[in-house]
């Protein structure tokens, strides 16, 4: 919407107050007896970002799937890296998925709840990846799925919910989403912030903005819990239902209403960022990961940072981490020789041989892409896609072939973390051990990776402020 404008920061807190007490009383009571497997389709790893304690699988085979549903963990995270995928392979991945949890979920004789975790400035493959669910899951359950949950409220990266209207803060000001340098994404572009009008213009029209379920935030705040509750359980033909959020307790008050309508026998998927996965998940808040934890003393190799991100952010962190007064040694990864040379395999060789000496020495590398990506003005968005998918790949074959251990590693970047854990470092199952920083998710590698029992930071490439990085790699180093 072009008559949107940016609304200074401090206009969150003109918003009356909620009893977040009270909220998690109730929510604490309604949570008794539900007993659904909770399992969140991620569409790269950052999603974990608000998460700890719980394991996270890097495949969704059968075997993977019965797993999932014969462990004791309410909550599971299933990483589809979907992100990275044109929309003929999220298509076909999505189906495979919805048919194993569903004969999984047979199997087990379990009920389960599916949330599609995606990106908190709204780009993805929305809204194929839950229509597909949609789709197989009824056609292999005989579930009906009344409605859709859409929730990108992200507290720890500012993102915000009001008046239907996503914001995305930037610096000391609140800019609607669509005018983000996100919504200008070459693969996943948008132009609407308001959520009605973005569910419109993905689905080309098959649902529209007037027909989208709103949840306001005076609706929350009042605890007009029957309202909204009734809202949830008047949903049809997978209609679209907004939850505005400025705050951890609307959305606690959201999934009071949520678990009763679910328990009045009404289904739902949900399209959220990584917010809602911990209330509905019931995990509690825990502090910050600390140096002790997630380095070893007897290693005495230096760190590997990899930035692959391009996103501004991610270039003005980088820049920032150069300034660091600590003896990092900086290697760019030369993405220009794919057009002269048509491979990057060279590049991976010179990068490793130069990787693999300064870590024996102690010292800390940080690999990152060339800033510049030239793309021919011809090239559509899959193509983009698959070049930026090929330079990823080229990336993590540092990592893969590394024989040496590094003291830690930080991966930069939604499509590289997702690279670097599943090829890279062979992870198949990890556990999240928490957040470095707030938005910052650290997996504790499982014994089949190459690293085993290995802290692995997970930088999403836009979260954080601009000396972020710089200040984790100055910690651990």
């Amino acid at each position: 919407m072009t008559d949107l404008i940016p609304k200074p920061l401090s206009w969150l807190e003109t918003f009356p107050k909620a009893d977040e007490e009270f909220a998690d009383k109730l929510l604490k009571e309604e949570r008794q007896g539900f007993s659904k497997k909770i399992i969140i389709l991620d569409d790269d790893p950052t999603g974990t970002q608000t998460v700890h304690d719980v394991p996270v699988f890097t495949d969704w085979s059968p075997e993977t799937l019965q797993e999932v549903f014969s462990i004791s963990d309410p909550m599971v995270f299933l990483l589809t890296n979907s992100r990275s995928f044109s929309r003929d392979e999220t298509r076909e991945v999505h189906r495979e998925i919805g048919e194993n949890i569903a004969e999984a979920a047979r199997k087990a004789g379990q009920e389960f709840l599916v949330v599609s975790r995606g990106d908190s400035t709204l780009r993805g493959h929305f809204p194929l990846e839950t229509e597909v669910l949609r789709e197989t899951l009824e056609k292999n359950t005989g579930l009906v799925f009344h409605g859709e949950i859409i929730c990108p409220f992200f507290k720890e990266g500012g993102r915000y919910t009001i008046g239907d209207v996503h914001y995305v803060r930037e610096g000391d000001q609140l800019t609607p989403a669509g005018q983000t340098e996100f919504a200008r994404d070459k693969t996943f572009s948008y132009e609407n912030s308001h959520l009605g009008a973005y569910v419109e213009e993905k689905s080309m029209g098959t649902y529209k903005k007037e027909d989208c379920i709103s949840v306001s935030l005076e609706e929350l705040r009042e605890f007009r819990l029957e309202e909204i509750t009734d809202k949830l359980a008047g949903a049809r033909d997978f209609q679209k239902i907004i939850v505005n959020a400025i705050d951890y307790v609307d959305v606690k008050i959201f999934c009071i209403c949520w678990l009763r309508a679910m328990k009045q026998g009404r289904n739902y998927l949900a399209r959220s960022a990584a917010a809602l996965t911990r209330i509905i998940g019931g995990v509690k808040e825990a502090p910050l990961l600390s140096k002790d934890q997630l380095t070893d003393k007897e290693v005495c190799t230096g760190g590997l940072v990899v930035v692959g991100s391009h996103v501004k952010k991610s270039t003005d962190q980088l820049n920032s981490l150069m300034e660091s007064g600590h003896p990092l040694h900086f290697i760019e990864f030369n993405v220009s020789r794919y057009f002269t040379e048509g491979t990057l395999e060279g590049e991976v060789r010179k990068v490793l041989k130069e990787v693999q000496e300064v870590i024996s020495a102690g010292t800390t590398v940080v690999v990152y892409t060339s800033r510049r990506l030239v793309v021919p003005d011809t090239a559509d968005k899959d193509a983009i896609l698959g070049l930026s998918v090929g330079i990823s790949d080229a990336l993590t074959r540092v990592v893969s072939l590394l024989t040496l251990k590094p003291r830690f590693i930080i991966a930069k970047g939604g499509i590289t973390s997702s690279d670097v854990a599943t090829k890279g470092l062979s992870v198949r199952k990890a556990m999240v051990m928490g957040q470095i920083k707030k938005g910052i998710p650290v997996w504790m590698t499982g014994p089949e990776s190459k690293f085993p029992n290995m802290p692995y930071i997970i930088f999403p490439g836009n979260v954080g402020e601009v000396s972020t990085l710089r200040e984790i790699v100055e910690e651990l180093d």
